[in-house]
């Protein structure tokens, strides 16, 4: 007989019934005449039940050890009352097996194939396919494809054309490292994996398809965090004749029903909040923030300009700015100890020290409190808007400087204390109105903040022109945030060529770099192009999110380690001398 059912949705339904199954082992419990063994698959596991009265499928079970493979059909029956586990679906039954069969024989696993296994990183990673057995990751790609699956029916029943662009492409200088590929037909020139398909799907508004998506991979050789890959999904969307506040609506529409299809959760889109970037910089000292998390940042640089303190005083004078967090409950929970862990960790952002004080029913106390009167405490308490038994934390200092510290602190006091309001799960927001520009320490020069191709908000089109700072001007650019994580990244596109050449020419493009990097897109602007505007959602991020996950590895089927590397397949590998030749290609041997 074929499986006629899942081993894991085997429940008291199925009573009397018989049944054929499929699975691996989970778990054997050996007492002579009577034999049990837990059979799991993907959807969980049942629990089978081998005795004397069946002889032949005995004489299985007592060969059979973890990980083996195994076709058994048997009777459905009651488990006996102190068995019950109610924990698996399958909990009040059991399988009276009456045949069974190996398919398949296994090794030793190197760890146990089950949920909270106490397993190094990296073995988990070599023997990915091990991993992916266990019921967490089970459910986290049975996730992640559930999200695709809405995506995929969304945009379909709103007119969306799913389209393909290239995966080998012409490198071009959007903001992150390409990843290459050499090309044999044409030795010395190289195809670059796409970023985005942010060129393509410009170019098909241009073609007339007027609502476009796709699942798109995309690549990026950037360095390794927890919510980062070098090859990533997105859903990719585009279209003409809609305005920014149409697209968030759209986005909206599908953000809804994908989490009632994935979740079951009824998200009520009306109530997602819109910030400006500046407000959200303010706020939070990010561009992405959690707000699952009730307390915010406070500007203190008015209260505290005429300080004794020479730290706030002095950052003041040199053009900085003095800010502070009042972590609920904070005082009592911190000792000197924990806080100067916390003033370790936010060297990393620039950050030279950790200033704070603790709010007692006498007053501020703390190594600072002594700079501060009764009137500059209390002035001080009032504008952080601080509670007695609360820990004041400040950060002074250049403006991007305090802005990381504190959003970092806010955060990290968070999940410490479990301020993370646990009755708002999901709790999504627009952050818009972003700069056009950006200065990026990594390349020393100012950089597009979204890409090349972002439009400028109508009333600062004329800093582009020559004369104006167009450092100062703001994009029609849009941001979704989730928990703390940017879900997606979009924005109004330039569909204007003398638009396109002035933004061009604020990033240091000469006309003839311009041609040599996009004359492809250049071009297709002189031909008609349509206003247009779209976004590009990143699903692995989505997925580790409704997974509850804290690492994007967890929702993908085989990920890179935080070194790229690929511990099972031990990519990236070195390659035979004669593929090197016929790419026209020399690597110097490894020291």
């Amino acid at each position: 007989m074929k499986r006629t059912n899942y081993a894991g949705l085997i429940d008291e339904t199925y009573l009397n019934q018989t049944v054929t199954l499929t699975g691996w082992v989970q778990k054997r419990r050996d007492f002579g005449d009577l034999i049990f063994v837990d059979l799991r698959d993907r959807e969980g596991i049942v629990q089978l039940t081998f005795n004397a009265t069946n002889a032949d499928a005995l004489a299985v079970a007592e060969k059979v050890r973890s990980e083996y493979v195994l076709k058994i059909t048997g009777h459905v029956i009651e488990r006996a009352e102190n068995q019950i586990n109610i924990k698996i679906k399958s909990g009040t039954i059991e399988v009276d097996v009456t045949e069974a069969e190996i398919l398949s024989t296994s090794k030793t696993p190197p760890f146990y194939i089950e949920d909270d296994v106490n397993a190094n990183e990296e073995l988990k990673l070599q023997y990915r396919y091990l991993d992916l057995r266990r019921p967490e990751m089970q459910k986290n790609l049975r996730i992640r494809s559930k999200i695709m699956s809405s995506a995929m029916h969304f945009m379909d029943t709103h007119d969306f054309i799913n389209i393909e662009t290239p995966v080998l492409a012409k490198s071009t200088p959007e903001g992150a490292r390409d990843y290459l590929v050499p090309s044999r037909v044409f030795p010395g020139s190289f195809y670059a994996l796409p970023q985005s398909p942010q060129l393509f799907k410009q170019l098909l508004m241009g073609a007339g398809f007027d609502r476009y998506f796709q699942i798109a991979r995309a690549f990026r050789d950037e360095d390794l965090r927890g919510d980062r890959q070098p090859e990533f999904t997105q859903m990719d969307v585009e279209t003409s004749f809609m305005t920014a506040d149409e697209i968030r609506e759209l986005v909206n529409a599908w953000v809804k029903a994908m989490m009632h299809d994935v979740v079951d959760f009824d998200l009520d889109t009306d109530k997602i909040p819109t910030l400006t970037w500046q407000e959200s910089m303010d706020r939070f000292g990010t561009d992405k923030p959690d707000l699952r998390i009730a307390y915010e940042i406070k500007d203190l640089s008015e209260t505290v300009k005429n300080s004794e303190f020479g730290v706030f005083a002095n950052a003041i004078k040199g053009g900085g700015v003095v800010k502070a967090l009042a972590v609920p409950g904070g005082a009592d929970h911190y000792s000197r100890k924990d806080i100067d862990k916390l003033t370790k960790y936010i060297e990393r952002f620039g950050a030279k020290g950790l200033a704070w004080m603790k709010v007692a029913q006498e007053g501020l106390t703390g190594p600072i409190a002594k700079f501060f009167d009764d009137e500059a405490q209390a002035a001080l308490i009032a504008s952080a808007d601080a509670q007695v038994g609360d820990l004041l934390l400040f950060g002074a200092g250049r403006a991007d400087v305090v802005s990381a510290t504190l959003d970092y602190l806010r955060r990290e006091t968070a999940k410490a204390l479990d301020l993370i309001d646990q009755t708002n799960p999901w709790a999504f927001a627009w952050i818009v109105d972003w700069p056009l520009f950006e200065y990026s320490e990594d390349f020393d020069r100012w950089i597009a903040a979204h890409h090349p191709f972002t439009m400028p908000n109508e009333e600062d089109l004329h800093y582009l022109n020559d004369g104006e700072d167009p450092h100062k001007a703001h994009a029609q650019s849009y941001d979704l945030v989730l928990n703390g994580y940017e879900l997606g990244s979009g924005s109004i596109r330039i569909h204007r060529m003398d638009i396109q050449e002035k933004m061009l020419k604020a990033l240091g493009f000469t006309p003839e770099k311009a041609h040599e990097a996009f004359g492809f897109l250049l071009e297709g602007m002189e031909y008609g192009f349509p206003p247009m505007g779209g976004i590009a959602l990143g699903l692995d991020r989505l997925a580790m999110l409704l997974a509850g996950q804290e690492n994007i590895r967890e929702v993908i089927a085989f990920p890179k380690n935080s070194r790229a590397t690929e511990p099972m397949t031990e990519a990236p590998t070195r390659v035979e001398g004669k593929q090197l030749n016929e790419l026209g290609l020399f690597v110097p041997e490894a020291e």
